[in-house]
């Protein structure tokens, strides 16, 4: 019996060789995922199987010498998660974050993904994850263009032109690419500048780009809108949008804070979500309401059916959309907004697909867990 057990290893230059960065990929990837969700063929952690992972936080008065304190994104997270289909796989995404890593140089956060064997456990490969994630993370608002915007789709706004809303347009330019026009709202002209050079360097196709001041002028006329601001305290400071100033038709992608009427919500707005039982999950292990500490939509509509001012039936989840299983948009005109929570499904799926590759590239250093077990 060969009980030897190596794994691969890998690094960032790696994964970029493997094609990390290939959003086209990495929004079939995302696609063949939600299929996997559309038909419950997928487990995450916590008691209900769908939790987005758990968080160790630090302490605002540490008792103890060498114990970190608590502040701004300073936690540690593990999000581990099966996913079927194609894919075949478990693993765990793991991270810590801190927000003064960029006094260092460093990003905010360092993420890791483990890809584990299904059956035995074992390792398979250990995979350098910023881009990773930091692509996933933009690929779901492409799947989201690909099967929500209108085909006529040609101007995109960008509230909060950080990372995440750059990753989110390169989506939008597989989903709809006739695309010509950005308009872009942010708080830092570091973050407007670093996003202007990005769009002209990657897109010279879009012609026309707007710098504007006001969340109202980065939304007028806009066919995608991407919300990815860093998130506030207090839902009052939830970045908000009216619905006279949106266009008939407009979809909103929503990885970050958003607030809208909630007259709009319940009887106008096509409500989408990546997962509803994602955001249920979420509902079940933080006291209600759960909107005042996930500035998520997402989490403001586990509210609304924990007060009984929604019914379950009005939110679509992305998975059965793409499933075939309801459809899409009541009409050409409808506005569709889209929760945007994050899950290890994700990162799985991502990382899968480009683990393979490496195999086949013959990409990184395979390191040896033993030869046979010290322990049986």
């Amino acid at each position: 019996m060969d009980t030897r057990i190596d794994f691969l290893y890998l690094n960032e230059p790696d994964m970029l060789k493997a094609g990390v960065t290939d959003m086209a990929g990495c929004v079939a990837s995302m696609e063949e995922m939600f299929k996997c969700l559309g038909v419950g063929d997928y487990l995450m952690g916590g008691a209900n199987a769908n939790s987005h992972g758990i968080m160790l936080a630090f302490p605002d008065k540490p008792e103890h010498p060498g114990m970190p304190q608590n502040g701004p994104d300073r936690r540690y997270m593990a999000m581990p998660a099966y996913l079927g289909g194609p894919f075949q796989i478990t693993g765990m995404k793991w991270y810590g974050s801190n927000v003064e890593n960029k006094a260092k140089g460093l990003p905010r956060s360092i993420l890791m993904v483990w890809l584990n064997d299904k059956d035995t456990g074992a390792p398979l490969a250990l995979l350098s994850a910023n881009l990773l994630s930091a692509y996933r993370t933009g690929a779901i608002p492409g799947v989201g263009a690909k099967y929500l915007a209108r085909q006529d789709a040609r101007v995109v706004g960008v509230i909060g032109p950080g990372v995440m809303s750059k990753t989110a347009l390169e989506s939008f330019m597989v989903a709809r690419p006739a695309i010509d026009t950005v308009q872009i709202c942010g708080r830092s002209q570091g973050g407007i500048d670093s996003f202007t050079a990005f769009v002209k360097a990657k897109f010279p196709q879009i012609t026309n780009i707007k710098v504007v001041r006001s969340f109202e002028a980065a939304v007028d006329g806009a066919d995608i809108i991407s919300v990815a601001t860093s998130s506030p305290l207090g839902i009052e400071n939830y970045p908000y949008f009216n619905e006279k100033w949106l266009k008939p038709g407009a979809l909103f992608t929503l990885p970050g804070a958003i607030r809208f009427d909630d007259e709009f919500l319940l009887q106008r707005a096509g409500i989408v979500v990546d997962n509803w039982k994602l955001y249920e999950a979420w509902g079940e292990e933080i006291p209600f309401p759960a909107y005042a500490v996930i500035p998520l939509l997402g989490a403001h509509l586990v509210d609304l059916v924990h007060e009984q001012k929604i019914e379950r039936a009005q939110i679509r989840d992305i998975g059965e959309i793409i499933a075939g299983k309801i459809p899409a948009r009541k009409s050409e005109d409808e506005i569709i907004v889209m929760s945007i929570g994050g899950m290890p499904v994700e990162d799985l799926a991502w990382g899968m697909t480009l683990y393979r590759k490496a195999v086949q590239m013959g990409l990184g250093t395979k390191l040896n867990l033993w030869e046979q077990p010290a322990l049986v």
